[in-house]
C-alpha cells in the first residue's frame, strides 16, 4: 500500500507558498509516495447545500483560504523527484477540456511523468452558480472532458464533435510522453458505474473518528466492478486510493488502525491524509506525516 498526504493547501498556510515547497521535499525524504491537492472555491456563508452534503450547515474554515491546485503541484514537481503528484478531485465541469488538458500535460511533463489526474464532478450549487456552470449538466460535462482529454492526450490530431464543445481538426503537440492514470471519485450509482467503464482508479473517502469502515466501501466497489465487468473491464484493474479525512484532535494511532484495518479487508493501492485539520501547520504536519509512516509501513 502506498501512503500519501496533502500538500498545505487549505487555511492559514495558503499564502505560503514556501510551506508548499518544503512540505513536498521533506516529506519525500521521509519517504512518502504520493502528495496530494484538491479543490475547493470558496467558503459560502450561507450555503445551499452544508460539507458533506448534509444540508445547509456550514463549510470547514479552513476552505475560506485555499491555494490554487495546478500551481501547488507545479510547485512540488519543482522539488521532488518520485513522489505521485495526484488531484483529488478537481472538480472538472468548472473547466473547459482543452485548456485542462494543457495544463495537466504540463505538469505531467514538468514532473517527468508523475501526474495522477483525480476528477469528481463537484456537489457544491453555490460553487457552479458562481462559475457560471449549471448544477445539472455537471455528470454529462464530466464525461465529455474525458472524451477530449483521452484525445488531447493520445491523438497527433485531434477532433471532437459534441453537445457542449467542438474542436476541429488540430494539431496538437503537448502531451504527456504517457497518457496519466485517470482516477474518479464518488459513490452515486451514476458515479459508480462511470468508474467501472472508464477510470484507472477509484478515489474513496472516509471520515474519522466512525465513517472510515471497510462494510462502507464494499457496496460500491461491488458496483464499480460489476460495471467494468459488464463494460469487458477487467475489474482488478481498477486500483482503490482512500482518502483519509480526520477531524480535528483525531491522533495519528486511530488514523493508522483504521487505515490497516480497511487495507486488510479490501487492499488498497493507496491511502493518503488528509492534514490540513489535524495539523494545520506545516511543522506539525511534517510531524503527523512521519509518525503515520512509521505506522502504516
Amino acid at each position: 500500500m502506498r501512503i500519501g498526504f496533502t500538500l498545505p493547501q487549505y487555511g492559514p498556510v495558503t499564502n505560503r507558498p514556501a510551506d508548499i515547497t518544503r512540505f513536498a521535499a521533506q516529506a519525500e525524504e521521509l519517504g512518502a509516495d504520493a502528495l496530494w491537492v484538491g479543490d475547493r472555491l470558496m467558503r459560502p456563508l450561507e450555503p445551499t447545500v452544508g460539507y458533506g452534503m448534509t444540508g445547509p450547515g456550514p463549510f470547514p474554515p479552513e476552505f475560506g483560504a485555499v491555494f490554487d491546485p495546478f500551481t501547488a503541484l507545479t510547485l512540488a514537481a519543482s522539488v521532488t523527484n518520485r513522489v505521485r503528484l495526484g488531484t483529488n478531485v478537481l472538480n472538472a465541469p468548472f473547466y473547459s477540456p482543452l485548456p485542462l488538458a494543457r495544463t495537466l500535460t504540463s505538469i505531467d511533463r514538468a514532473s517527468g511523468g508523475r501526474l495522477v489526474a483525480g476528477f469528481g464532478i463537484g456537489w457544491s450549487p453555490d460553487e457552479f452558480e458562481a462559475v457560471g456552470v449549471p448544477f445539472a449538466e455537471r455528470g454529462r460535462r464530466l464525461d465529455e472532458i474525458l472524451d477530449v482529454l483521452d484525445k488531447a492526450w493520445t491523438h497527433e490530431v485531434v477532433e471532437h464533435d459534441g453537445p457542449q464543445w467542438k474542436i476541429p481538426p488540430s494539431e496538437i503537440g503537448h502531451r504527456p510522453a504517457e497518457r496519466p492514470p485517470v482516477q474518479l471519485g464518488g459513490f452515486a450509482p451514476a458515479a459508480l458505474a462511470r468508474i467501472g467503464r472508464r477510470a484507472d482508479g477509484w478515489l474513496a473517502a472516509g471520515m474519522l473518528p466512525g465513517m472510515l469502515k471497510a462494510e462502507y466501501l464494499k457496496p460500491p466497489l461491488a458496483a464499480i466492478r460489476q460495471a467494468a465487468e459488464d463494460a469487458g473491464r477487467d475489474p482488478s484493474s481498477i486500483e482503490v486510493v482512500l482518502r483519509v479525512n480526520p477531524a480535528k484532535g483525531v491522533e495519528a494511532k486511530e488514523i493508522a488502525e483504521a487505515t490497516l484495518a480497511v487495507h486488510e479487508e479490501i487492499g488498497l493501492a493507496e491511502a493518503f491524509v488528509e492534514l490540513c485539520y489535524i495539523a494545520p501547520e506545516t511543522d506539525h504536519a511534517l510531524e503527523v506525516a512521519e509518525e503515520l509512516l512509521g505506522l502504516l509501513r
